[in-house]
């Protein structure tokens, strides 16, 4: 079920149990951020990156490493090395994505950033080491940004995709399809946002966070709100604008936000997100986040 309807996906998705699969990866890989500069293209429509004065390569290295080193301490996570070709490979979950047996890989907007699509040694990863077969998406016409256009529910396999430049409907379905996903709703993403994953998290199959100003309709925000009660958050402006809304569960007992997201997070979402069995882990991303994406888009998911 791929629908615009929101009324027909929260009936589909409140029948829906949660055995679809883990809801949170059994490991995670990272791509370094080698040659870490600002992507023109990216640029374009992406209205968090900073000025080309703004990235500083050296901090943001050392950022990523810090990043590398939390995470391995939560699940196995496998680093692959930068290319100053792909200045935006640092935030792989675009370009690579994971389900039971198989990986996928998307279609990107842009040709600065098509060409991760191409790294044979992440392929080789996915198909050769791990065995899962290959669904590849990146030559088909229709953009498809994977987890940053599209917000998983891992435990009842629910999709929610936020449509933009970054992603079109045809794309969504494509994405559905190769995820094995049993409902997934569609919705416009308020102009100047570019991917869902900025305003909209699913933790542990258990929570939300929902920052409302990135979603076109507010009855979206509405109703995946009422989805995920009594533990939906509607993050600030303020929130909103720190990337707390591009956060992750990496485990049943904890989410991971920037440490610039977490010094914003009000005491009011720290204590809900705790009620929901959620502790808050942060990593200073400073230089990272120049980029225009935050902890989340670093991460790409192994299930």
């Amino acid at each position: 079920m791929v629908t615009r309807d929101i009324a027909a996906f929260i009936a589909t998705a409140r029948a829906t149990p949660a055995d679809f699969g883990p809801a949170t990866a059994r490991a995670a890989f990272l791509v370094a951020p080698d040659g870490f500069r600002l992507a023109e293209q990216s640029a374009a429509d992406n209205r968090y990156m900073a000025q080309a004065a703004g990235f500083d390569a050296a901090s943001a290295s050392a950022e990523h490493r810090e990043l590398h080193r939390a995470l391995s301490q939560v699940l196995p996570t496998v680093c692959f090395a930068g290319d100053p070709e792909t200045p935006d490979a640092l935030f792989p979950n675009n370009v690579f994505a994971t389900a039971a047996g198989r990986y996928v890989v998307g279609r990107m907007r842009h040709p600065v950033r098509q060409r991760e699509a191409g790294r044979e040694d992440i392929r080789a990863f996915f198909g050769g080491v791990l065995d899962y077969a290959e669904i590849d998406l990146s030559t088909q016409p229709h953009p498809c940004e994977l987890t940053g256009a599209l917000v998983i529910d891992r435990a009842r396999g629910l999709g929610f995709c936020g449509l933009s430049e970054r992603c079109d409907e045809a794309g969504a379905r494509l994405m559905h399809e190769a995820l094995g996903l049993r409902a997934t709703l569609l919705f416009d993403l308020a102009a100047g946002e570019y991917h869902t994953n900025v305003v909209l998290a699913i933790l542990a199959g258990r929570a939300a966070l929902l920052c409302a100003g990135g979603f076109a309709d507010p009855a979206v925000v509405d109703a995946i709100a009422g989805l995920y009660a009594p533990h939906a958050l509607r993050l600030s402006p303020a929130e909103h604008a720190a990337f707390a809304g591009n956060a992750i569960a990496l485990s049943d007992d904890a989410v991971w936000m920037s440490a610039r997201a977490a010094a914003v997070l009000t005491h009011a979402h720290r204590e809900a997100l705790a009620a929901a069995g959620l502790g808050v882990r942060s990593v200073g991303l400073e230089a990272i986040e120049a980029g225009g994406g935050s902890l989340r888009c670093c991460v790409g998911e192994i299930f």
